[in-house]
């Protein structure tokens, strides 16, 4: 199985890199596992509603750019579906069993995903209704990749 994380913004913090080279590490035994980063648009602090459409199909555009016909696409949206980790595991599987080679999970920038990107999305998943750091939403969800590899293989992980 091969899994893009695709997503918007470079990760200046250190720590987050660390958590994020950790967990691809921990992932490689399991699927090729990789991080795509897209450059992130400038936004206004007092942006309007068009200026802000404007940044999302921007940022959008240069996601499509790894998106390929045949990937199963997942966004990353406070509104999409939510599920504990065992569903979450159970979904890829059954994405791998029914032939989908590669996911795509998408992480927008501050402002979220744009439009477009949303009607592509084969599926739209929620970790929580509250907002995180895009930073930090790629460590959680590389951590639940992991972890739900690890429930497929019936290996132990903290519960």
């Amino acid at each position: 199985m091969n899994i893009k994380i695709l997503c918007v913004g470079k990760i200046k913090e250190k720590f987050y890199r660390d958590a994020i080279d950790e967990y691809l590490k921990r992932l490689s035994k399991y699927a090729s596992v990789s991080v795509i980063e897209v450059s992130d648009e400038k936004t206004s602090e007092n942006a309007s509603d068009t200026e802000i459409d404007i940044v999302k199909q921007k940022e959008g555009e240069r996601i499509f750019k790894h998106i390929n016909e045949r990937d199963f696409v997942v966004a990353l949206v406070i509104l999409g579906k939510q599920m504990d980790s065992v569903s979450f595991s159970k979904y890829i599987e059954n994405l791998g069993i029914s032939g989908r080679s590669t996911i795509d999970f998408v992480i927008g920038g501050s402002l979220g995903l744009s439009d477009d990107i949303l009607k592509r999305a084969d599926f739209q998943i929620s970790f929580s209704k509250m907002t995180f750091p895009h930073q930090l939403m790629r460590v959680v969800l590389l951590e639940q990749i992991y972890r739900g590899m690890r429930i497929m293989k019936n290996e132990p992980y903290h519960k």
